[in-house]
Parts: structure tokens; C-alpha cells; sequence
């Protein structure tokens, strides 16, 4: 059971290691179609206002609205904020065409409680190939023979802004394709929408692809099928997303790059939202129960290793 979450999985019977992977048409054909705009419209429209337009609304929607809004603070509560700037980060993660609040809860709770088991679907443990990993994260889910039962925490499940937005955040994107077309024009248009997204969302998965296969790690965790890793050249571009070994060992933690030398611009977000007092409750790997299995992995000689960092 997962209990560091906004949802929880309740095992009763489950078995996370036996299902077929079956395609998930809505998912497939969203991402087929906005990665062949960009690649088609984009070449055609290109415009360095228009890469411009993509820098800004990828940066704004993945630091603020993913890793902020909807990871750190929906999905984990590392800490809190009052609900109108909730509801604000929670929107700018639904832009990012993932899923709906209740969608991304649900992806990353089935997920995380696989890989918390002594083994899981290949799926949930990225264990195929490039390819076929590609194809089954971004176009298929699992159907498991057992699944386990997902209660979402009532606060969020009653939201009525979260009930609007799960059932309308593909067609949230349309308010800013209207002002994107007014603003710029069809390349605005295609690079703060369809490449965007795309983008987005293939960056999603090459991060969760190489972070639970191998790299640099800090801590592991005995007795469970997957580990995390953390990709340190990343960190920027990801907005700390990529230090996932971190994440994995200290999962309620509002900051992920907990190692000297680790950037990570959404934690320097959280704290200017703490300096204005609109952040509270912050919770960082020293305030946090450790986790069982959990073991320091000796690090010396690798490049941003050093002693654990638990204060602000």
C-alpha cells in the first residue's frame, strides 16, 4: 500500500507482474497526432520568435505546472500552498498534455506501487528495449489480471475544478492556441502547442526510460523490483525531474536534487513561493521517515556526489 501519495493503492489480492500491455487509443492517437504536427508544422513554420514561444511555454508548464504543481504537490503533498495557487500550478501540469489531475495521480500510483513490490510488469520496470519501451509507455497501458483498488483522497476527488479539468484537459489547450494564433500566428501556434507537447511528452518517458534502467545513484532500496537513478547531466533541462535515484529514496521530499552540484530550478520555485509565505510545510529528506530497504550507495569518486543535504 502506497500511503505518500494523494491516491492509494490497496494490494487485497493484486499482482503487479501478470497482464497483457494493451493499446490505449485516445493516449495513441493524441500523442501520433501532436508529434506529426510538430514535425511537419514545425519545420514549415519555424520562426525564432516561434522557438521562443516553445522555450517559454515548455519551461512554465513542466517546472511549474509537472514537476511543481502536479508531482510535488498533487501527487505527493511535499508541501502546501493555498488552493487558488494549487488549482493555478495544478492547471499549468494539465497543459502539459499528459493527463488530467486524476489521470496523473492514477499513472503515477499504479506505477510507483509496482515497482515498490519484489517484482512487476516489464512494463512498469521499463525492462524492454528503446523501441518497445517507447511504444508501450507513450501508446499502451497494462491490464493487469489483478489489479489493485485506487482510492483517491477525498478533498481532491470532491474538487470541482479538478472534476472540470479531468474531464476537459485535452481541450484546455484550446483557450491557448486561440491566444497563440492571435499573438503569432500558425507558428506560435504549432510551436506553443503541438511541439510543445510533444516534447513534453517524449521527454516524460526518456526520463522515466533511462532513470529506472542505470546511472549515477545515491541510495538504494533493498527488496523492491525497480531502482531510480538520477541523470545528473539532466537537471536542468528537466527542472530536477531527472534525480530520480533522490526521488525514489525520499519520495515526499519537496526538493529532488538533495546532492551538492544538483540543480534543481523546481525546488528554487518552491522556495521563492516559501520566501512570498505562500509556501508551507515543506518537507525535505531529514524531516521524513526513511524508507525501508533504504541504503546509502558509496559515491566517492562520482561527479555531484557528497554528503546529504537536509536544509533549505
Amino acid at each position: 500500500m502506497s500511503s505518500i501519495s494523494t491516491g492509494r493503492m490497496i494490494d487485497d489480492s493484486s499482482d503487479p507482474v501478470k497482464g497483457r500491455v494493451a493499446w490505449a487509443p485516445a493516449k495513441s492517437i493524441w500523442i501520433t497526432a501532436m508529434t506529426l504536427i510538430a514535425v511537419i508544422g514545425g519545420t514549415l513554420t519555424f520562426s525564432w520568435s516561434a522557438l521562443a514561444v516553445f522555450v517559454l511555454s515548455t519551461g512554465i508548464t513542466i517546472c511549474l505546472g509537472h514537476s511543481v504543481g502536479m508531482h510535488r504537490l498533487l501527487i505527493h503533498r511535499s508541501f502546501n500552498t493555498p488552493l487558488w495557487i494549487e488549482h493555478v500550478l495544478v492547471y499549468l501540469g494539465a497543459l502539459v498534455g499528459m493527463a488530467g489531475p486524476f489521470g496523473m495521480i492514477y499513472a503515477h500510483d499504479i506505477r510507483d506501487w509496482a515497482q515498490r513490490q519484489r517484482d512487476c510488469h516489464d512494463l512498469y520496470a521499463h525492462r524492454r528495449s528503446f523501441l518497445v519501451d517507447a511504444y508501450w509507455q507513450m501508446h499502451c497501458v497494462v491490464a493487469l489480471d489483478h489489479p489493485p483498488r485506487f482510492v483517491l483522497e477525498e478533498r481532491v476527488r470532491n474538487d470541482r475544478f479538478y472534476r472540470f479539468l479531468e474531464a476537459t484537459w485535452m481541450a484546455q489547450q484550446l483557450p491557448l492556441a486561440l491566444a497563440l494564433l492571435a499573438l503569432g500566428g500558425l507558428p506560435w501556434l504549432v510551436w506553443g502547442i503541438a511541439v510543445r507537447i510533444s516534447v513534453s511528452l517524449t521527454g516524460h518517458w526518456l526520463v522515466g526510460h533511462f532513470a529506472h534502467r542505470g546511472g549515477h545513484q545515491g541510495w538504494s532500496v533493498d527488496h523492491v523490483a525497480v531502482q531510480g537513478y538520477n541523470l545528473p547531466r539532466f537537471g536542468l533541462v528537466t527542472f530536477g525531474e531527472s534525480f530520480h535515484g533522490n526521488h525514489h529514496a525520499f519520495p515526499e521530499s519537496a526538493r529532488l536534487g538533495i546532492e551538492p552540484g544538483q540543480m534543481d530550478l523546481g525546488w528554487h520555485f518552491i522556495r521563492l513561493l516559501a520566501g512570498l509565505r505562500l509556501a508551507s510545510a515543506i518537507k525535505l529528506p531529514h524531516m521524513i521517515a526513511p524508507r525501508e530497504g533504504l541504503r546509502r550507495v558509496d559515491m566517492s569518486g562520482d561527479a555531484g556526489g557528497g554528503h546529504l543535504v537536509g536544509q533549505r
